[in-house]
């Protein structure tokens, strides 16, 4: 195992990571920008290190400071929790040129999913399933129209070097698409840098469905079933659950083995996730990899018994994966909230200071946090607070769960999506299982 591990973010993940080295006797460190020094993470590690101003671009991004503090601080590995620098592959290069263990895929596998359109080439190049639409960027709305006239309306256009949601946009007709390539291109080009986009056909009625995956340096690659993703607002997830309620084993075993294969494609190593569209007729097409750890993997862990950081641990030292596919099963449900700051009407971030915080516990509860009572929500940083997750026997069982959770939640001095929440799980369509990726928008107030 690794002798000492430096843990390259903040808040939730920073205190999951900074947990499964201290299960696992490996020394910890943190680091902080000036914002952070009372937060949790800081307080949670065996070392703390200050990095910076508040802004990300001044200290969590400036990739100097944190080789500087693996160096001070004698740390053999870098992990990078999701988000940062989780999915930069020069940064992951670096830390290995560096001598020290980058905790996570390796940075040519990054590089070749980081750019949707060369990653839809090859993953269609190794016989996995991909959305009808092209693999190149477009420049201009005029090409743009040219591409939605030839794949039929509606169409999505996304960011050529986006993910996780961001950019995605719905355009119905060709009198929408000037707005709406000017729009997604700003966005592309604040967010990613770079403004070129593509365009997909929209899979009208499509669920979210994703693969986590495992691969090691022996040749061993496994998946550990799938994630539910489709309840979302503005592509950005909401609720996520394991297992999907429209997935039965044989389109599991189908699912997986397609994900297991587009991990092998690329070299991967290391945990990842495959994320497929599902059409209504329950076909499956890749929309992306994450080559990180998933914000949702907890539930993935509740479901299998499998702690996916420590795996991750365990590749990253040159270990092989401790058990097989038919090891691999499913042990009821479980449900994720992402509980944040935020206007639970209006959508938008809520900083303030946390006046009392109390989360519930017990049976088939999980939260994962990194905040406590009296901490100070920055605008500086994303807002989620905690990831609220339920076990239970059953999908049925696993809601009612999670509603009891979340009324015992005392949660104030900031607004809060809680009230979200309880409307989803509660809803009758959500209830039914019957979802896709416009459930919050149709049926929840203020979803759209």
């Amino acid at each position: 195992m690794l002798e000492k591990v430096l843990v390259a973010n903040r808040g939730e993940i920073a205190c999951r990571v900074i947990r499964a080295c201290k299960e696992l006797a490996i020394p910890s460190v943190a680091v902080y920008s000036d914002a952070d020094k009372d937060m949790p993470h800081a307080k949670l590690a065996d070392e703390a290190y200050q990095i910076g101003p508040p802004p990300v671009v001044q200290s969590y991004l400036v990739q100097d400071r944190i080789i500087e503090v693996a160096r001070e601080s004698g740390a053999q590995g870098i992990h990078p929790g999701y988000g940062l620098l989780a999915e930069n592959p020069e940064f992951a290069e670096r830390v290995a040129n560096e001598g020290l263990v980058w905790i996570g895929p390796p940075a040519d596998a990054i590089r070749a999913m980081g750019i949707k359109t060369e990653a839809r080439e090859m993953m269609r190049d190794a016989g996995v399933p991909i959305i009808p639409g092209i693999t190149s960027c477009v420049l201009n709305a005029d090409g743009a129209r040219e591409v939605a006239d030839d794949l039929g309306y509606p169409v999505m256009m996304k960011a050529c070097a986006g993910g996780g949601g961001i950019g995605m946009q719905t355009v119905n007709e060709p009198s929408e698409m000037d707005d709406a390539f000017t729009s997604c291109s700003r966005r592309a080009e604040t967010f990613f840098a770079d403004g070129s986009i593509y365009l997909e056909k929209l899979i009208v009625g499509a669920r979210h469905v994703e693969i986590q995956v495992l691969a090691d340096d022996h040749g061993n690659t496994v998946h550990l079933n799938e994630r539910e993703c489709s309840v979302q607002r503005r592509h950005q997830k909401v609720v996520e659950e394991a297992p999907s309620p429209a997935v039965n084993p044989a389109l599991r075993t189908r699912m997986g083995e397609v994900a297991c294969r587009a991990a092998e494609a690329i070299g991967y190593r290391n945990a990842g996730t495959v994320e497929f569209l599902m059409a209504p007729d329950k076909g499956f097409y890749f929309l992306e990899m994450n080559t990180r750890l998933q914000v949702e993997h907890p539930i993935t862990e509740m479901t299998t018994g499998i702690d996916i950081v420590k795996q991750q641990l365990a590749i990253a030292a040159g270990e092989p994966i401790s058990f097989s596919q038919e090891d691999v099963g499913i042990n009821g449900h479980a449900i994720e909230m992402r509980i944040y700051a935020e206007d639970p009407v209006r959508f938008l971030p809520s900083p303030g200071t946390i006046t009392r915080l109390r989360f519930p516990e017990g049976e088939g509860i999980r939260v994962d946090t990194g905040v406590v009572e009296g901490n100070t929500v920055t605008p500086f940083y994303d807002p989620l607070l905690a990831k609220m997750c339920v076990w239970g026997p059953d999908r049925a069982a696993a809601i009612e769960r999670g509603l009891e959770a979340l009324e015992a939640t005392e949660l104030e001095g900031l607004k809060n999506n809680i009230p979200l929440h309880k409307q989803v799980l509660d809803h009758p369509v959500f209830r039914s299982g019957e979802l896709n990726t416009s459930f919050i928008e149709e049926h929840i107030t203020g979803g759209s």
